[in-house]
């Protein structure tokens, strides 16, 4: 499907010189003179190298259609993260570079949707948040309000946090997927 440059957005797959390339940025820009553009920053989905490019408004790309599978992750072996498919049992090897920070927000055994490109896996859809346990930050404190300050925290992913003063070690937060952020205590 052909789609111009001001209709990309963040996330999208498209077709682009013969490769496949995930947005990972799109800035619409619109001077007060001139020509309206798009600038994108966007990611080879065979190689993993990032590029940028700017885009006319009037410009187009093909949109990619995917299939998406639910596969659950079971374990990482190396540089690989193992997850299986849930319907016929078959396990796939993802990389690193497809997964990019995904890792972090990944406990064994969620389940999670694979993106599909003819046969090949390109990327996963992560959920708008994850519930982690806080492993180490240091005390909190009796008298802690809710304040603008913030203390580091690390949770069982490894992924290092700002969280209030009141979280201690052992409670779960809900993380914000999109920018590694907390949100709340989990209930």
């Amino acid at each position: 499907m052909k789609l111009k440059a001001t209709q990309l957005r963040k996330g999208m797959i498209i077709e682009w010189n013969k490769d496949l390339y995930q947005m990972t940025e799109v800035f619409h820009n619109t001077p007060g003179k001139g020509q309206a553009s798009v600038q994108t920053k966007m990611k080879n989905l065979k190689t993993g190298t990032k590029a940028e490019n700017r885009f006319r408004s009037d410009d187009t790309a093909e949109k990619v259609s995917l299939d998406s599978k639910e596969m659950e992750y079971l374990y990482q072996d190396g540089d690989d993260f193992i997850f299986m498919d849930t319907e016929t049992y078959e396990q796939i090897p993802l990389r690193t570079d497809i997964l990019e920070d995904a890792p972090m927000y990944m406990l064994p055994n969620v389940r999670l949707m694979v993106n599909f490109y003819q046969n090949s896996p390109v990327s996963i859809d992560l959920p708008a948040s994850v519930d982690l346990k806080i492993t180490e930050t240091a005390p909190s404190l009796k008298t802690a309000t809710v304040t603008s300050s913030y203390k580091p925290a690390i949770v069982e992913t490894g992924l290092k946090i700002q969280v209030p003063p009141f979280i201690s070690e052992g409670e779960v937060v809900r993380i914000d997927t999109s920018d590694g952020k907390y949100l709340e205590r989990a209930k």
